[in-house]
């Protein structure tokens, strides 16, 4: 499968014209996700897209509690490609709705060494997902510079901000959705986090409705301190990991027990060893001594032990083709440096990819 290069789309304003640009520059590609998500809820939960819209109505008061500006931004998404606002917030909680049923791949680790902070991940979802992902690059009127990379009409997904503070994702199976943002939404506000308080006070003050996992890190300019935590959040207290010798590695299950003990989950086979394999790569090639930059970390990405439900995902022909799920992203941040690096597909397949600097 041919794979387009992906190209940054900038966005600048208000929250409106930040909402109108993104669904103008990306209008057939929304119309495109929704077509997805579509068939992702007919498989998966057995429901159509009407049902699906009346099902996200029900987070819109917790987001006018949480984070009601960016609702202003969804309107605009929504005018910008011609659709409801409805639409646009039942793609955005696409995770509450789905994610009883379904999970992602996904691997995600923070790195801290020779005084840089780092994070990286492989995104790993459906196929038919991957022509419509975008890249953003935000401007807001009344928050610093972010970059996120996620699926066309969405607020956010992985990425970081010129603060220095960064995030990636993990998906978690569970059947627990409760009071609190959704994942999407509470992402673009850790985003929009000042600093690493601020960003975890997002899973840990506000909430959010159902479980993921955020794994933060925050390295500030002039400092030689930066600051990792995986936090496995869900509408409790979030299960909260530190770092072991500046590493934090997460799959797609459960493991802090102030998580554990509240969430029951239902990871897919492969996240366990996936999750011992990373740890494994990360002490082999990646010790404090050993020399840190993107190849070297999207060299871990692309390992295949255990294949193809491997850290870089494969198709994988003995799955149901509604549960196929491959790598359609890779992406590393230097934190310290405000440099985000991607390849659009699976990053064993090329060395080229995307750079964006917020560093000026």
């Amino acid at each position: 499968m041919s794979i387009d290069t992906l190209k940054v789309t900038r966005l600048s304003g208000t929250r409106t014209a930040l909402g109108e640009a993104h669904g103008q520059a990306h209008a057939r590609l929304i119309q495109d996700s929704l077509k997805v998500y579509d068939r992702l809820f007919h498989d998966f939960v057995g429901i159509d897209w009407r049902e699906a819209r009346r099902e996200a109505a029900r987070f819109l008061p917790m987001i006018e509690r949480g984070f009601p500006e960016i609702l202003e931004e969804m309107t605009g998404i929504a005018r910008g490609a011609g659709l409801d606002l409805d639409d646009i917030l039942t793609l955005n909680c696409r995770s509450e709705i789905s994610l009883t049923k379904a999970s992602g791949g996904c691997s995600a680790f923070a790195l801290q060494r020779g005084g840089r902070q780092w994070l990286a991940q492989n995104w790993d979802w459906r196929t038919d997902q991957l022509h419509n992902l975008v890249v953003l690059e935000i401007h807001g009127e009344s928050t610093a510079p972010l970059v996120s990379i996620g699926e066309a009409g969405m607020v956010a997904k992985i990425g970081m901000n010129a603060h220095g503070v960064g995030v990636c994702l993990n998906a978690i199976r569970s059947r627990t959705c409760g009071e609190g943002l959704p994942i999407h939404v509470a992402l673009r506000k850790i985003l929009e986090s000042p600093d690493m308080d601020s960003a975890v006070g997002v899973a840990s003050r506000q909430r959010v409705c159902s479980p993921a996992h955020f794994l933060i890190a925050s390295a500030q300019f002039g400092s030689k301190e930066s600051q990792a935590a995986g936090l496995e959040v869900h509408p409790g207290e979030p299960g909260r990991l530190a770092p072991d010798q500046g590493v934090v590695t997460h799959t797609n299950h459960l493991y802090a027990r102030t998580a554990t003990c509240q969430v029951e989950d239902f990871p897919r086979p492969d996240s366990r060893p996936r999750l011992a394999r990373l740890d494994q790569l990360l002490r082999e090639r990646l010790a404090p001594e050993a020399e840190i930059n993107e190849a070297a970390l999207f060299d871990i990405l692309s390992d295949h032990q255990g294949a193809p439900p491997s850290i870089c995902r494969h198709f994988n022909p003995d799955q149901p083709a509604e549960e196929r799920m491959e790598t359609l992203f890779a992406v590393t941040m230097n934190l310290t440096e405000r440099r985000l690096s991607l390849r659009h597909g699976k990053p064993c397949e090329t060395t080229e990819g995307l750079v964006v600097s917020l560093a000026d």
